[in-house]
């Protein structure tokens, strides 16, 4: 078995292919943790609070998560991307360890994105669509930006992060969903879609009420779970796979109030997608032929630097940068220009031989790579073309122009960059070396195997089927073994059982509970958190969908829970309203719904059109909450 994987990885090591896609999912990582960052600062106090914007116990915490974002802003560009992406390593597992994130808002991929940032510390995230990449052209401003050739990497760096963050979790969550009747029966999909709760803003009814087309999602659903791992790689079935786990995440991303958790797990559809797919796209928006042709001063340190700056941001290769000593006098319409005048500005043709110079043609430039377009035109207006006139003619009338030497010559390849931990793994400088990486990274997989194998088991077995881990010391001695080697799997590398909307989840969730309140003219208005259909209200979604929908509203309610969050609720949306918490009197709602496992037609409809009654209230003094509920809500 050994010797197998062994060769696998062998021949995946070797095989070298274009860094397009570890490009892209390193942006779209970067956006990802972007916006939940956004979203933590937004929802501040309510996450962080012991008692919103009254009791704040974390003061520092805006400060951090301001950090966190630039951290952020740093993965997408891709500036410093090893630091930034070791820092972001380190500020999840920091918020998710040692904050309320993950034991009161968890917001359901949070040690999914823990696992993907910690194989990102090894990919080759700046090498495409980087300004790491760029700083490390202008290293040698000299050498003409074709010779900058793309540098490919070893297909492991798309194959592994897959197979352990998406086959092992498909996996995973697939043996879950065994022990789920709803699931059994087809339904996985329409159940929780038809609850009131975890719906976006969509309607999608009529999706929802075709029961044959529901139960065969469901089943797609576990088969492609089960088989992802063995099968995703196959040339041939790598479409199918892409369409299918592309289709069901954004379908998540767009149906369900969790859309972190859709679009978390949709960044890794970069990695999956054919890589010829990619060729071909490249193909189709790439210019057939430039439809501009720059020239430049090939001996001005300033000049080069400006045109590889330029050329890294073309990226439809609209734009031809020609040396101005050498091929300008083979366009008439530069001929009546002297050498002298040539080398001052940056001369432009487009493909009607019209001639640019100046800002004109820096303008130019940013409408020709059509995504700059805006730009563009924003220089060439009358304010913004003058000031920036001014600056241009002050740097080009007392730039010095430097002559090459061999320094300035000498290959790329030459040029001793700053060694990454990627490149310290996958480029080996003889056949031993190769061989000893090769078998390090076998080691490795095997031991993230048993990480899972012992999770999955863990969960998905003994925990399921209810066995007795403490009947003998052997036994006792391996649940205490595997509990330390969860701790340290699910802390440091993300893995976790995804059991998620099983019918423990489910069975017996047939209530929903609002929050409205009391004005001070006598009239009862909805809280902006659950509206009048049982909808968590937008942007009450992600990880606060969690805190409410999972945690304070479950099929056994308890009350220290749902009174823990009511007090956060209405102190933080009373206080964001505008309201005076100590004459404001909150009532709650409770709504009777229905979650079975069998299929009932028009179920979201009846779900929504269900009537509230008011069963308790909630008034505050002196930062100071008195609730009025129920003794057991669930006898409702």
């Amino acid at each position: 078995m050994y010797k197998l994987l062994l060769s696998t990885i062998s021949q995946l090591y070797h095989t070298q292919v274009p860094a397009t896609g570890v490009g892209l999912f390193r942006i779209f990582f970067g956006l990802v943790t972007l916006q939940e960052v956004c979203f933590l600062l937004y929802f501040n106090h309510l996450i962080f609070d012991p008692i919103p914007f009254m009791d704040i116990e974390f003061p520092m915490i805006p400060f951090f998560l301001c950090i966190w974002a630039i951290v952020a802003i740093f993965i997408t560009i891709g500036y410093h991307s090893q630091s930034s992406i070791i820092a972001n390593y380190i500020l999840w597992i920091v918020f998710v360890n040692f904050t309320p994130m993950q034991r009161d808002f968890d917001g359901g991929f949070d040690l999914f994105m823990i696992g993907a940032n910690l194989f990102m510390i090894f990919m080759p995230v700046s090498k495409a669509f980087s300004i790491d990449k760029l700083i490390y052209k202008l290293k040698t401003p000299f050498k003409h930006y074709s010779l900058h050739t793309k540098q490919d990497i070893s297909l492991l760096a798309y194959t592994i992060p897959v197979t352990i963050c998406l086959g092992f979790l498909y996996f995973d969550s697939a043996i879950h969903k065994m022990f789920a009747e709803h699931w059994r029966n087809g339904l996985g999909a329409w159940l929780p879609s038809s609850i009131p709760y975890y719906i976006s803003s969509l309607d999608m009814k009529w999706l929802l009420n075709n029961e044959i087309l529901q139960k065969t999602i469901g089943y797609i659903i576990i088969i492609f779970q089960f088989t992802f791992i063995f099968l995703s790689h196959l040339k041939k079935l790598r479409p199918v796979y892409f369409l299918i786990g592309a289709g069901l995440h954004l379908g998540i991303t767009l149906t369900f109030n969790i859309y972190p958790f859709g679009i978390g797990m949709l960044i890794f559809y970069s990695l999956i997608i054919p890589l010829s797919w990619y060729r071909k796209l490249g193909d189709i928006l790439s210019a057939k032929n430039p439809i501009l042709t720059v020239f430049y001063d090939e001996q001005c340190p300033l000049c080069c630097r400006t045109i590889l700056i330029l050329n890294h941001f073309d990226i439809f290769n609209c734009i031809n940068f020609l040396s101005a000593q050498s091929n300008a006098s083979k366009y008439p319409a530069l001929k009546h220009i002297d050498q002298a005048t040539l080398l001052t500005d940056l001369y432009a043709l487009d493909t009607n031989n019209t001639a640019y110079s100046g800002v004109k043609t820096y303008a130019c430039i940013l409408i020709k790579m059509r995504y700059l377009l805006p730009l563009g035109y924003l220089l060439k207006s009358p304010g913004i073309y003058y000031l920036a006139n001014r600056i241009y003619r002050n740097i080009a009338d007392t730039r010095i122009r430097t002559s090459c030497d061999d320094k300035c010559l000498a290959d790329i390849s030459t040029y001793n960059s700053t060694i990454s931990i990627y490149d310290s793994i996958f480029i080996a400088k003889s056949n031993k070396q190769s061989k000893r990486n090769i078998h390090r990274i076998c080691k490795v997989l095997c031991l993230l195997f048993l990480f899972q194998l012992n999770s999955s088991i863990h969960y998905g077995v003994i925990y399921r089927l209810d066995l007795n881990t403490k009947a003998n010391a052997l036994t006792s001695l391996l649940a205490d073994l595997s509990n330390t080697l969860l701790l340290v799997s699910n802390t440091f590398i993300g893995i976790t059982p995804h059991a998620l909307y099983l019918h423990d989840h489910f069975e017996g969730y047939n209530h929903l509970i609002a929050i409205t309140y009391t004005d001070a003219k006598g009239n009862e208005k909805w809280l902006p958190f659950v509206t009048p259909e049982g909808r968590l209200q937008s942007p009450n979604w992600g990880r606060v969908h969690s805190m409410w929908a999972n945690i304070a509203v479950t099929p056994d309610i308890d009350n220290r829970r749902l009174s823990k969050f009511i007090m956060k609720t209405t102190a933080f949306w009373g206080i964001k309203s505008g309201l005076d918490l100590n004459i404001t009197t909150f009532n709650i709602k409770l709504k009777k719904i229905s979650a079975p496992s069998y299929w009932v037609d028009n179920l979201l409809s009846s779900n929504l059109k269900g009537r509230w009654s008011t069963i308790g209230s909630a008034t505050w003094h002196d930062q100071s909450i008195n609730l009025n509920l129920p003794d057991n809500i669930n006898l409702l």
